[in-house]
């Protein structure tokens, strides 16, 4: 069995599963995929079915039974890994806007010594491609907002590309964890910050999805504002 899994969420996202599941298969490095599928109406889940008669050793399918957010899908394949205790475990986006072979530069930074490598956009700059002006610097400034609440030095803090150890997910009570998109992100950071790890930001770029429609919204957005603010009350009263 490979040590390091790859979670990838989704709903609705057949135009692209086969290909992403395919370019992480063609690596070098062997690394397992789990997909967490929110019972996609458009056949997602069944393509995946389709591949694992090919990779039946490397390829995992999750099933839920509706759309319940980005976060929820993450804490269930985090629960899914633990349990199978796989030591490096991945997020990655389905639509090709994280760079599959950016997977090995995440994994060599942990073996190196991180605990959490996050792929960064904004380590070396303002790394997007496709992006209009308005979503990064929302997306940037977000970051800086996070920095300046919450004491990290993280240039990504909404990042969803990473590679955690195994012992941070379980230094984290996963149960706790509501939160569905940049809030969950900024949420699983936060909690390895103050626990003590060590955090990696390695330098990606990072392309906006050419098939599929995007799942940002602006409740999301809205969730991440007042979450953050949430975890620093949180953390300074010793909940977190």
């Amino acid at each position: 069995m490979s040590e390091g899994v790859v979670i990838i969420p989704t709903y609705n996202e057949i135009e692209n599963i086969e290909t992403i599941i395919r370019a992480v298969f063609e690596l070098k490095t062997v690394f397992n995929i789990l997909v967490v599928d929110d019972n996609s109406p458009d056949g997602t889940a069944q393509k995946v079915m389709e591949l694992q008669q090919e990779y039946p050793e490397k390829l995992f399918l999750e099933v839920r039974p509706g759309k319940s957010g980005l976060g929820t899908a993450y804490v269930h394949g985090f629960k899914w890994a633990i349990e199978r205790k796989y030591e490096y475990i991945f997020e990655m986006d389905a639509d090709f806007s994280h760079n599959p072979q950016d997977l090995e530069k995440l994994l060599t930074a942990c073996v190196k010594g991180a605990d959490v490598a996050i792929g960064s956009r904004y380590v070396t700059g303002v790394n997007v491609v496709n992006w209009p002006l308005s979503r990064v610097l929302m997306s940037y400034f977000a970051s800086s907002y996070v920095r300046a609440i919450t004491g990290m030095t993280i240039r990504d803090a909404t990042a969803g590309f990473i590679c955690y150890r195994r012992k941070v997910l379980e230094s984290v009570v996963l149960d706790r964890i509501k939160f569905v998109g940049y809030a969950f992100q900024i949420e699983m950071k936060y909690r390895a910050y103050a626990n003590g790890f060590n955090i990696v930001e390695v330098p990606i770029i990072f392309t906006d999805r050419t098939k599929g429609e995007s799942k940002m919204s602006s409740a999301i957005f809205k969730e991440a504002i007042l979450g953050v603010i949430s975890l620093r009350i949180k953390k300074m009263l010793n909940r977190l």
